[in-house]
This record gives C-alpha cells, sequence and structure tokens, in this order.
C-alpha cells in the first residue's frame, strides 16, 4: 500500500507569520522603502514590519547559529580558521519581485545586533555577454540556464565561502543589456553575502560528483506566486519601464520607447510566451522545493503565506 508523500515545508498563514514580528518599530522608512522597491512592485511600509521582518530575524538566528557551530567546531578541531560567509540564496521569476526581497533582507539583516556587513550578488554579471550568447545562438534564451556562465558563479560564490580577502565579479547594465567591460563588483569577506537570480537553486547540471552553487548556500527563499499573475505583472513592468528607462537613448530598448499601447501589450505577451515564461515552468519552479523557505505572493503582489522547510 502506497503512503503519500508528505511535504517537507509548513506553511504559516499571512496573519499568524506576522504575529511573529519582533516587538521592534520598523528600522525603515517610506522613503528607503520606495527607493528598495523594484519597478512594478507594490511593497508597503506595513508588508516590511509583518512580513519580511520576521523574515529577517529567522535568518539572522540561522546565521548566528551557523557562526556558533563554527566556533565550537573550530574549537573542538584545536583550530583558529575564520567563520566563513553566510551565503543566501534568492530566486524566484522574472517580474516576480525577487530583486526587491533580496534588497529588502539586505538592509534589515544589516541592522540586527552586531550590525553584520551583508553584501547583495545578482547573478545577471555571469550571464554570457551579448556577443558570445550571439555566438551560440542564445540570444532568445537569455536567463535560461545555459545563459550563464555557471562555472564562474560557482567559483565566485566558491571562493567567497572559502574566506577569500577579496573577490571580483563581472557587471551587467540593464540599460545596455549586456556586461559592462572592465567593471567589477568587489566582494571583501562580509558576513553574509547575499546571491539573487532565476537560477540560483538549480541543481548541477550533470549527475555525478559535480557541485551547484545552490550546494554552497546556508539559506535559501523562493519568491513566488501564480503563473498567470506574474505574467501580467510582467507585461505591467513594460509599460513601466517604457514610460521610464526606455526613454533613455541609450537604452538598448530604446527602440520600444515609442511603441503604442496595444504593440506593447502584445509585444511583452509574446516575450513572455515565448521565454519567461517556459524557463519559468522548465527551470524555474522545479527549483521551489529545494528552497528552505518559500514566500507565496497573492494576484496584488502581497505576500499571502509563508513555507518553510520543517526543521
Amino acid at each position: 500500500m502506497s503512503h503519500p508523500i508528505q511535504s517537507p515545508f509548513v506553511e504559516i498563514e499571512r496573519a499568524d507569520w506576522a504575529r511573529l514580528a519582533p516587538r521592534m518599530p520598523n528600522p525603515l522608512t517610506e522613503e528607503e522603502v520606495r527607493r528598495l522597491r523594484g519597478t512594478g512592485d507594490r511593497l508597503e511600509l506595513r508588508e516590511v514590519a509583518e512580513v519580511y521582518l520576521p523574515l529577517s530575524r529567522l535568518v539572522s538566528l540561522y546565521q548566528e547559529s551557523a557562526a556558533r557551530l563554527h566556533r565550537e567546531t573550530t574549537a573542538f578541531l584545536g583550530g583558529t580558521a575564520q567563520p566563513t560567509p553566510f551565503v543566501i540564496g534568492v530566486a524566484g521569476s522574472v517580474a516576480v519581485g525577487k530583486s526587491t526581497t533580496a534588497r529588502l533582507l539586505k538592509e534589515l539583516l544589516r541592522r540586527w545586533e552586531g550590525s553584520p556587513k551583508v553584501d547583495l550578488l545578482t547573478t545577471d554579471g555571469f550571464l554570457h555577454p551579448n556577443r558570445v550568447l550571439e555566438e551560440r545562438g542564445l540570444m532568445d534564451r537569455k536567463g535560461f540556464p545555459e545563459s550563464y556562465d555557471r562555472r564562474a558563479l560557482l567559483g565566485f560564490v566558491s571562493r567567497v565561502k572559502s574566506g577569500e580577502a577579496e573577490v571580483r565579479a563581472p557587471v551587467y547594465s540593464h540599460l545596455t543589456y549586456d556586461i559592462v567591460p572592465g567593471e567589477e563588483v568587489v566582494i571583501r569577506r562580509p558576513d553574509i553575502l547575499i546571491v539573487e537570480g532565476l537560477n540560483v537553486l538549480q541543481p548541477p547540471p550533470t549527475s555525478g560528483s559535480h557541485l551547484a552553487v545552490s550546494d554552497l548556500f546556508d539559506f535559501s527563499i523562493f519568491v513566488d506566486a501564480r503563473t498567470s499573475a506574474i505574467r501580467e505583472w510582467y507585461v505591467e513592468r513594460f509599460f513601466a519601464l517604457k514610460a521610464s528607462a526606455f526613454q533613455d537613448p541609450q537604452s538598448y530598448f530604446h527602440r520600444f520607447a515609442d511603441m503604442s499601447d496595444a504593440k506593447a501589450r502584445a509585444y511583452s505577451q509574446d516575450v513572455w510566451d515565448s521565454i519567461n515564461g517556459p524557463n519559468l515552468v522548465e527551470h524555474i519552479l522545479p527549483t521551489r522545493p529545494r528552497a528552505d523557505l518559500v514566500l507565496r505572493k497573492a494576484d496584488d503582489h502581497t505576500i499571502r503565506s509563508v513555507l518553510l522547510r520543517k526543521v
């Protein structure tokens, strides 16, 4: 007789999760929340207090526990090794709000006891340059796993995790839609590193002894919502960018600035249906069960529940 597979997660409804909020004032102002909010996202100060403040406290507890275990293990082994950075992965679809979650988490974590040094890295910098994608016929698959230099990303996180004094990563420009030649971001031994990207929870590309970047995470978060809702958010974001960033003559997408609303809607829907939607279904959603925590959004962008992996 077969038995149903039990979920490894416990689901906590929004109201119950909000009651876990620490008894402390929200450390962020309306202006700071506005600055952290991504294009098309609808993050409000109340949501920060009810959802993200307790989330940051939970993550800080994991980080403190990991640091304590490292100290005790080092003492047990008679060593003097420096603590290694606590690495957090944040995954989810295009337009779901994962970048806002990552930026917000960075701001909140660094305000906890001890004021830990928190750095944030987006995996966009590890996309292959456009010329390479064009050579390989991958421009229409930008964002799919094969469009990234996964070896370089794994090497970067491995070096950070091993405690190297300085680790450098390429920089991606959303204005030019390409890697910026000669520019780098430098990570210098943070207490916490947040790695945000579409495919950061991917398993190794092949079976065997290979390592994936997700194997180096100490905690991971997946930002989730109904696919139909994300599709509409993507279209709304395209319109918002059309009225703002695309107006810049230097923008890769400047040619869309004067597109009619009807054509803009049809174009953005087609991009979703042919690229972002398939990537979500085929590659991103299957990694959701690998997360330690899932933030489930309602159709209005607010968090409706939290799934936490059972300890």
